[in-house]
């Protein structure tokens, strides 16, 4: 039986655009990436979606 080869390593890639992360811009590949996620952040874009309670209901 021959030995089973070792899995490569994983690339991490940015994620908003897949590209390979740059590890001056960690997690992501650019500013550009970097700064396009801050903006979804602060557009709430990152928000879980939750059912209303009945407290909110009645307002």
């Amino acid at each position: 039986m021959s030995p089973t080869p070792e899995p490569s390593p994983r690339v991490r890639t940015c994620p908003i655009c897949g590209k390979p992360r740059s590890a001056e811009h960690a997690p992501f590949c650019s500013t550009r990436c970097r700064d396009r996620d801050l903006v979804k952040w602060l557009d709430n874009g990152y928000a879980l979606p939750v059912a209303p309670t009945e407290a909110e209901d009645e307002t």
